[in-house]
């Protein structure tokens, strides 16, 4: 059982790349704000946690080649929708334009759980859509570059308004 013994030299290394990769990922799918928001709130109690969602969520799970930023983003809705995560469904959501997701798109996904998680998950996860996306249009138009170029600089492909 030597995987329980003390980490192989360079693991600390390792896990400090994946932190980093992790920060930069949840930054970027996040925004700084929230991110800064969780940084500022650290504690004795919520410390180890938020360096394992960093490190693991982000840094391991979200940087994987397999599947592309946009896809994560969707699976991640669905996923928190059938197990009523209200407020991490909410920073989902809001987040999901970060990876170049359409709010059809997440209608679509939301329309899909209907049949997969329940019509009550879902109608509550429409609603609660709704809402962020009144919130984000409110923002836009206090900040209208904000709606229009990434941080990276790339024209963003979200659609701020739903079709007619």
């Amino acid at each position: 059982m030597d995987f329980l013994g003390a980490p192989a030299q360079g693991a600390h290394r390792h896990e400090d790349e994946r932190y980093a990769q992790g920060m930069q990922l949840r930054r970027a799918v996040l925004g700084h704000a929230h991110v800064d928001r969780s940084l500022d709130g650290l504690n004795e109690h919520n410390r180890e946690f938020q360096d394992l969602i960093t490190r693991y969520a982000w840094g391991e799970i979200w940087t994987r080649p397999g599947l592309p930023r946009h896809t994560r983003s969707l699976i991640t809705v669905a996923m928190l929708v059938a197990l009523n995560r209200e407020g991490e469904l909410r920073l989902h959501l809001d987040a999901a334009r970060n990876n170049a997701v359409s709010r059809e798109q997440l209608r679509e996904v939301l329309l899909q759980t209907a049949i997969y998680c329940g019509v009550p998950a879902a109608n509550a996860a429409l609603h609660l859509a709704e809402r962020v996306f009144a919130e984000q249009d409110a923002a836009d138009l206090s900040h209208p570059r904000a709606a229009s170029v990434q941080p990276d600089g790339a024209a963003t492909p979200y659609t701020l308004k739903p079709p007619d």
